[in-house]
């Protein structure tokens, strides 16, 4: 006997149809799931080394880029990102805030060679110092 399943656009419907009247769930259930999360990403450290150095890797990423391609990115972007930009930045500001005082701090401490005549090769050694002490302000922030 054969399975009967909803067409594709049958299932569509439903999920979107669904989704808002389950939002207060996912908002209850979602916070109180933090414990539950780091555990569990904290405990996939070795699924996730392996999935990222999995043989082709490269080129099954590639293949999900290109199947998805350039008229996707540009919907979802138009129909989602566009309107949820403005309340994730502010949904991020603390966050911003917390993470890029180190790296301010870090630049306000720099004393840069002199700078050299415009087109001067001498200048990169500027962005190369600039380039390390950030560098070295990251790695020393993620304990490496």
């Amino acid at each position: 006997m054969a399975l009967k399943v909803p067409t594709a656009q049958e299932a569509g419907d439903k999920l979107a149809a669904r989704a808002g009247a389950a939002s207060g769930d996912y908002a209850t259930k979602a916070k109180a799931a933090g414990d539950a999360w780091q555990a569990g990403a904290v405990a996939a450290k070795g699924a996730f080394q392996q999935g990222i150095s999995a043989g082709n890797i490269a080129e099954r990423f590639a293949r999900g880029v290109a199947k998805a391609g350039a008229a996707k990115y540009v919907r979802k972007i138009t129909d989602v990102g566009a309107g949820r930009f403005a309340a994730g930045v502010q949904a991020g500001k603390q966050d911003y805030i917390a993470n890029v005082g180190d790296f301010l701090s870090t630049l306000a401490g720099l004393t840069l060679s002199p700078r050299q005549p415009r087109g001067s090769a001498a200048n990169i050694t500027r962005v190369s110092e600039v380039a390390m002490a950030l560098n070295a302000k990251r790695l020393s922030m993620l304990g490496g």
